[in-house]
């Protein structure tokens, strides 16, 4: 199994420690958090690893050189969707996705891995605990999700408090035949919209991953799920290291 890691981005509002290093690098309790990652892959099953990079890139190849690397050239004007497509060449067999500034366990990748569905997706059904604390990151920009007989049927930001049953984690698994969905649906949509605003957002480019999966659910592709209930963290901001310093791993 591999993973796709991506990692292009510069990981502004966690400044000064993404100054001079990639966000991954920043460390919880004496780890980096791209530790963290591979250690929960590698848990759940994941051998193979490629990285997708961008700013600092040349930190992670020097110290990590038995990844296999792509990079996003125009990580400054393009976001997570098109960042993860710069990949698209290792989609040949099933794989994971993984964002590079969470904090997860092996057992949901376990869970992902394992899943009969062509595509799963990692969620967390205690995310409201994980957001309470968060001052500088408020529940109504979470990538909260609605799932309903195994299946996500709805996964939007635009999703009330209330009715969301989880979050993604960023962390999704891909049969050979979910990676042909991706691509296909990707690559229509890049067509139609590049340069051209794109479910909310002003360029098709800026589109996050959960863009086209709601784009993909409303148009039939079916996608399961794996849940962890709380074993997530999601680094975006000081205070969120702050926080999963005094908590994360014990």
């Amino acid at each position: 199994m591999r993973a796709i890691i991506i990692a292009a981005g510069r990981g502004r509002r966690l400044m000064p420690t993404t100054e001079n290093a990639p966000k991954c690098f920043a460390e919880i309790r004496g780890k980096r958090i791209l530790d963290w990652t591979l250690e929960a892959l590698r848990a759940g099953g994941v051998d193979d690893f490629c990285f997708i990079g961008g700013y600092r890139m040349e930190a992670v190849e020097r110290e990590y050189p038995y990844f296999t690397f792509r990079r996003n050239n125009d990580w400054e004007n393009n976001n997570i969707l098109v960042s993860l497509m710069c990949a698209e060449d290792l989609m040949d067999r099933p794989f994971v996705t993984s964002y590079s500034d969470i904090l997860f366990t092996g057992d949901v990748v376990s869970g992902l891995v394992q899943s009969p569905d062509d595509i799963a997706l990692g969620m967390d059904t205690d995310w409201r605990t994980h957001y309470k604390p968060r001052t500088q990151h408020p529940p109504h920009d979470a990538e909260k999700a609605i799932m309903k007989n195994g299946r996500v049927v709805r996964v939007q930001r635009e999703i009330s408090y209330d009715d969301a049953t989880g979050e993604f984690i960023g962390v999704a698994k891909f049969s050979r035949r979910g990676g042909e969905l991706l691509r296909e649906h990707y690559h229509r949509r890049r067509v139609e919209c590049w340069d051209k605003p794109y479910r909310g957002v002003p360029l098709f480019q800026k589109a996050y991953l959960i863009h086209l999966f709601q784009d993909m659910i409303e148009q039939g592709v079916e996608m399961g799920h794996a849940d962890t209930h709380g074993q997530y963290r999601e680094i975006d901001t000081q205070e969120d290291l702050d926080l999963a310093q005094k908590g994360w791993g014990l």
